[in-house]
């Protein structure tokens, strides 16, 4: 899924990035998905099934990846307030929460 979604974003952003930046982008996206293959970053379905049942019926609303963090921050809502849960993408262990 995640490699659909970067592919998607990459289309509809590489036309505006400079040649330069495409070839990083590139490259970035090509070492995530080494990471991935090798079991050094876990997929966002690994993720969300650890999270997501741990948020007492909060609305999970979706999700942001830092590729240089690896960090993946998953944005709930419950009774009006947002919640955001910042993930390590290697361990699965929650880094941060803010909100109730």
């Amino acid at each position: 899924m995640i490699p659909l979604l970067l592919g998607a974003c990459l289309a509809v952003v590489a036309p505006a990035l400079p040649s330069g930046a495409q070839s990083r982008r590139h490259d970035e996206q090509e070492d995530l998905r080494q990471k991935r293959q090798q079991g050094k970053l876990l997929a966002l379905r690994e993720i969300e099934a650890r999270v997501v049942p741990q948020m007492g019926g909060a609305e999970y609303l979706g999700f942001d990846f830092d590729a240089e963090t690896t960090i993946y921050t998953l944005k709930f809502v419950r009774n009006g307030q947002v919640i955001w849960v910042d993930v390590d993408g290697r361990s699965g262990q929650i880094v941060r929460r803010t909100g109730r």
